[in-house]
């Protein structure tokens, strides 16, 4: 025995606890973290005072300075918590490049896109609904078939002429995503001067 192993002075996991103001549980913690070390004696954790209180304290320094070794799995949870930092900025830059896009009227909302497109049908509608009022005054003056099938046929072109003259309206897109986020129309004169 050397005189090193003779001046060791073990003590257990409770008066180590009690010693540095823990839980015994916290003991094993730092046992097991490798904060402090422990000798097996008789199937129980023992410590050896000296040198465990200076691994405790020098253990309590670097974490006050910031300078607590890592371990593994603190390391994996940091990279984990960076990476999904870094997707979080990715998603909230992608769907402000959206945004951006439909207020600039290059992408529109599915719900934008069938509320003009139900708006256009209600027009078609609304259109070869009127064709039999339109038609029957005409058509009861006519006496053959093929002056009633023409007189029809223009009326019909009359409204695919009229479709034909449909076009894309961005600055009707462009009032629906303000009005959808809750935007005032700005007036086309500015602001008001007082």
């Amino acid at each position: 025995m050397s005189d090193n192993e003779s001046n060791a002075k073990l003590v257990g996991s409770d008066y180590l606890a009690e010693v540095f103001g823990v839980s015994k549980r916290r003991i094993q913690q730092l046992t097991k973290e490798g904060v402090i070390v422990a000798t097996k004696v008789k199937n129980a954790n023992c410590y050896d005072l000296m040198p465990t209180v200076q691994g405790y304290i020098k253990y309590l320094s670097n974490k006050i300075n910031n300078r607590e070794p890592k371990n593994s799995e603190a390391l994996k949870n940091e990279a984990r918590k960076s990476k999904a930092e870094a997707d979080l900025k990715e998603s909230k830059a992608s769907m402000a490049a959206l945004e951006l896009d439909e207020l600039e009227g290059k992408m529109h909302r599915s719900e934008d896109v069938e509320a003009m497109t139900t708006d256009l049908v209600f027009s078609i509608r609304s259109m070869i609904m009127a064709l039999p009022g339109r038609l029957a005054i005409d058509v009861a003056g006519i006496t053959t078939a093929a002056e009633a099938s023409e007189r029809i046929k223009q009326e019909c072109f009359g409204i695919l002429n009229d479709l034909s003259n449909y076009r894309y309206d961005p600055e009707e897109y462009k009032r629906r995503v303000r009005e959808r986020q809750g935007w005032k129309e700005q007036e086309k004169d500015g602001p008001d001067e007082g």
